[in-house]
C-alpha cells in the first residue's frame, strides 16, 4: 500500500517540478498539478484503504469496554452476596425510630 502511496507522489511531484520549470509553465501552476494530480487524490486513496482498520479498532474498543463493564458488574453481583462467614457484625444499627 505505502510503494503504491510513495510511487504516485513521486510522479504528481515530478510533473509538478516539470510544469514549474518549463519555459511556458508557472511555479502556480505547478503547486496545482502536484495538489490535484498527487495530494488530493493520495490522500483520499489513504482514507479509503484505512477504513476497515479503523472499524476493526472502534468494534475491539467497544469489545473491550463490553468486557470492563461485565466484570464491573460480576464485582457488584460478587459483593452482593449475603454474609455466610457466621460471625456476628462489628456494630448493630437500631430500626428506625427506635432508640437503645
Amino acid at each position: 500500500m505505502y510503494l503504491v502511496v510513495i510511487a504516485w507522489t513521486y510522479v504528481a511531484l515530478m510533473m509538478g517540478i516539470a510544469e514549474a520549470t518549463n519555459t511556458t509553465g508557472t511555479v502556480l501552476g505547478g503547486i496545482l498539478t502536484f495538489v490535484l494530480y498527487g495530494a488530493a487524490p493520495v490522500a483520499l486513496v489513504v482514507y479509503l484503504w484505512g477504513a476497515p482498520l479503523r472499524r476493526r479498532a472502534i468494534k475491539a474498543q467497544e469489545a473491550a469496554e463490553a468486557t470492563q463493564e461485565a466484570t464491573s458488574a460480576a464485582a457488584v453481583a460478587d459483593s452482593a452476596e449475603p454474609d455466610t462467614s457466621g460471625h456476628a457484625p462489628a456494630d448493630t444499627l437500631p430500626p428506625v425510630g427506635k432508640e437503645t
